[in-house]
């Protein structure tokens, strides 16, 4: 590859600069992997140390990968490799497809720790892409504009997916426990991405000063970001700044709506923009003194006495405030606890109620104490939200329980550092995302649901005996729970991938049923047929087929001997019927109809038997001698494979469309639909499940849709989803999170009270 800044820029294919990019990046990679594999020794010894009952597994890892150290860096570059040829063979490999190569005709179904280690390596990959989507962006351009076929994630042979399967690939042969297997995979992300990176960046460098889309100027390397520090509270510059700073729809409509409430009412600060939110300077103190204001409106309307008027003349101080909420977090009283479980009783009256009674334990007279504004403001908020987050959200029993426990903890926060309530990225909010994610819909019914319920206790646990003032308990309890809830998210992933791997497997042996019966019908309906002779092709014959379809696929030599095997015997029989003697009898065809009864379970002497019973019987067609004819000895019980059917599956299916009555342009629409995609289903009895379009069939084009817990529980094709939206039992489905879903509804709530305010 020339360095020449003069480079001539190129626009089309160029084979020689395609081999010159295969050389200079591939090796590198392969020494960037044994360089990161060289470190996994002394991390695997430091995780033997701590890995308890584990620990033989790990020490047993650490001389596994020294003995085939070498096999493991050749098949890591081997799996680069050929990804990279297929590129250049004009026709790119997808990581999905390398991914599980070998594996495509297999009958039995991938095991756990394959989809376990799949996943690992999927996750890897992600953590590629994103560290480094630009450089990928532009080298998935230049690498089109060399090999003259467009490239994406997916099918670049070097990018994050296809480096992920390698890594999977370069471990595959190894004995290594699961547990110590997705050990390596996660060290792979720490010593094995900055390498690569680098990488990236220097091919990319490289294709610039060859002239490669050299209108996609080549990205400085990005500097590391600095950690993010961990201050003891909040009240300085938000920890994140990111894309999560955007508006939530509660804050466009509510600022939207102050707006005209301002213009109507003269004076005051100006609101700001709705695109503004958590981003402008003053913006989040904008909104703050906004929701101030329609609070107090919203009490007047309401003809609510504010417990600052009604309950005597001494504002409590912040600090008996917080005195108070500490002893009603280690001891909730019975009437807060019912609260909790009652839809109908206000969770912000009780609470301003049981602060006030409260204050009596730290010697302060109820008679002459009263809430000062902005505590009211806070305790009404918290309260409202938690209202709005147990009634419209599915959290009964232990889950409600769970999360009214946090209302108390939220009050003091949102003393503490009231930006709580506008800060999308606040770690009191994000904790609370988080537990309100993991107990929604969560009954308990499976072992991974009661783990999760359990660790969604202990966080409570945790954050009520030890949450004093400091807010950072708030981060390192999201941190830890976040980990958690990863690891919960990758169960569910490998359900979905069994539910998609289930799934694919019924649709193929419906395939090869459909076949197989298009075959025997054409052999057997409308023919009179020897007994012996129909009786094997409806049963050896037709198994052996089915079973050859799924093995070999439909274009294989085995399915043509197969069928060719059928037509001679039928070409034999037709020969005995013209009484042609002395014939010997399925001589040419007798080592694949031994073949066809061995398949269904028959020895060596039995099939032999049985070929005879087909030959004797030819003979006395041949001969007319009916009562001559033998039968086929007793067969093995041998059951054609069905497809299953769902039994949990709440949504009844039409088969075909001819007389579905559907929009085109709605099945156009789930054609095109998005791995990943959630959308509402709604059953006969009105209730909504929201569903995951988790897997599309290569075969029908049918949508495979799981639930939360990553279970099949819808497969319908784009006419019949269509059919579905006119009936009213589908939907798009609108995700947000539980605080902004919560604030969204305590603006409701509110709205209506103020005048101007449609109901």
């Amino acid at each position: 590859m020339t360095n020449s800044p003069h480079a001539t820029v190129r626009s089309g294919p160029d084979p020689r600069l395609l081999g010159q990019a295969r050389d200079a990046v591939l090796p590198p990679l392969a020494e960037a992997f044994t360089q990161a594999l060289g470190r996994f020794d002394d991390a695997l010894f430091d995780r033997a140390e701590r890995a308890g009952p584990s620990q033989m597994a790990f020490l047993d890892a650490m001389r596994e990968l020294r003995r085939r150290r070498d096999e493991i860096i050749a098949r890591f570059r081997d799996a680069l490799l050929e990804t990279w040829r297929s590129l250049e063979a004009g026709q790119p490999l997808s990581a999905e497809d390398a991914l599980v190569r070998g594996d495509a005709s297999a009958l039995s179904l991938v095991t756990e720790q394959e989809l376990e280690s799949r996943l690992a390596a999927r996750n890897l990959a992600a953590v590629l892409a994103r560290d480094c989507k630009p450089v990928l962006v532009r080298l998935e351009r230049r690498l089109s504009v060399l090999a003259g076929v467009p490239l994406d994630g997916e099918h670049n042979p070097i990018g994050a997916e296809h480096i992920g399967v390698a890594v999977h690939a370069a471990f595959g042969t190894s004995d290594l426990a699961l547990e110590v297997r997705l050990v390596v995979v996660k060290l792979c992300e720490r010593e094995l991405v900055p390498l690569v990176a680098r990488i990236y960046e220097a091919l990319d460098q490289r294709l610039v000063r060859a002239g490669v889309a050299p209108e996609l100027a080549a990205g400085p390397k990005p500097a590391p970001a600095a950690p993010a520090p961990r201050p003891e509270n909040f009240d300085s510059e938000p920890l994140i700044q990111d894309e999560e700073m955007h508006a939530p729809a509660w804050a466009a409509r509510f600022v939207n709506r102050m707006a005209g409430f301002r213009e109507t009412h003269g004076g005051g600060r100006a609101a700001p923009e709705a695109g503004d939110y958590g981003q402008a300077p003053g913006t989040q103190t904008v909104l703050l003194e906004a929701l101030h204001h329609l609070l107090q409106e919203s009490r007047g309307q309401r003809g609510q006495d504010s417990a600052r008027a009604t309950l005597g003349t001494r504002d409590l101080s912040q600090r008996e405030m917080l005195s108070v909420l500490s002893l009603l977090q280690s001891t909730p009283s019975a009437t807060l606890r019912a609260a909790i479980g009652d839809t109908g009783e206000s969770l912000a009256q009780r609470l301003k109620n049981e602060v006030l009674s409260s204050a009596t334990q730290l010697g302060v007279d109820p008679s002459t104490a009263r809430l000062a504004p902005v505590d009211e403001d806070a305790i009404d908020l918290v309260g409202m939200l938690f209202d709005v987050m147990l009634d419209e959200r599915d959290l009964e029993g232990r889950p409600r329980e769970l999360i009214g426990r946090l209302v108390v903890p939220f009050v003091k926060v949102a003393l503490l550092d009231r930006r709580m309530f506008v800060q999308k990225t606040h770690p009191a909010r994000r904790l609370l995302n988080a537990l309100a994610e993991a107990c929604e819909g969560n009954n308990g019914e499976s072992a991974a649901e009661r783990t999760l319920l359990t660790k969604v206790e202990e966080v409570v646990d945790r954050l009520v005996a030890e949450f004093n003032e400091n807010l950072a308990i708030f981060l390192t309890l999201e941190e830890e729970f976040r980990a958690f809830l990863d690891q919960h998210r990758r169960r569910i992933e490998i359900a979905e991938r069994r539910a998609a791997e289930i799934q694919r497997g019924q649709e193929r042996l419906e395939t090869a049923r459909t076949r197989m019966n298009t075959e025997l019908s054409a052999r057997v309906d409308g023919r009179e047929l020897p007994g012996a002779i129909e009786e094997f092709l409806r049963q050896p014959w037709a198994h052996h087929v089915t079973m050859t379809l799924l093995r070999e696929g439909e274009d294989s030599n085995a399915l043509r001997d197969a069928l060719v095997l059928a037509d001679g015997v039928l070409e034999e029989l037709a020969e005995a019927q013209r009484q042609i003697i002395g014939k010997p009898w399925l001589q040419a065809w007798r080592p694949g109809l031994v073949q066809v009864f061995a398949s269904v379970g028959m020895n060596s002497d039995a099939a032999h038997g049985a070929v005879d019973a087909l030959h004797d019987t030819l003979q006395a067609i041949a001969a007319s001698r009916p009562d001559l004819q033998k039968s086929l000895p007793e067969l093995p019980q041998v059951v054609l494979p069905k497809p299953a059917e769902d039994e949990n599956t709440p949504i009844q299916i039409v088969g075909g469309t001819d007389t579905l009555e559907f929009d085109h342009t709605d099945a156009d629409h789930f054609r095109l639909l998005a791995i990943g995609t959630w959308l509402d289903f709604i059953d006969k009895d009105n209730k909504v499940q929201p569903g995951k379009l988790s897997w599309v069939s290569p075969i029908s084009s049918r949508l495979l849709f799981v639930n939360r817990r990553g279970v099949r529980f819808c497969v319908a094709s784009p006419e019949e989803l269509a059919a579905m939206v006119r009936l009213g039992r589908l939907r798009r489905h609108i995700e947000e999170d539980a605080f902004d879903s919560a604030m969204q509804g305590v603006i409701d709530r509110l709205e209506p009270a103020l005048p101007g305010t449609a109901p």
